[in-house]
């Protein structure tokens, strides 16, 4: 996995990342564990709907870290 997503083209958030993947302009997805089920799960299934590879964080602080920014991020997606 990667653990580095600074120098690539990111969304970060849930509302953003949710729009990101309806309007298919998506590569990959990354969640975090920790995030609230309510939050993640049915996000987590529209990206499998989209078919579209989830990787995963055991936290949102190192999700946050892995992006460059000092908050815990539930969703981040990379877009194409």
């Amino acid at each position: 996995m990667d653990s580095d997503l600074k120098g690539k083209r990111l969304l970060i958030g849930i509302k953003q990342s949710t729009q990101a993947v309806q309007q298919n302009t998506v590569e990959s997805v990354y969640v975090a564990k920790d995030a609230a089920v309510h939050i993640r799960e049915p996000f987590e299934a529209l990206c499998k709907d989209k078919q579209l590879p989830i990787h995963y964080f055991d936290t949102k602080q190192q999700l946050g870290r892995a992006c460059g920014i000092d908050v815990g991020a539930t969703c981040v997606v990379v877009l194409i």
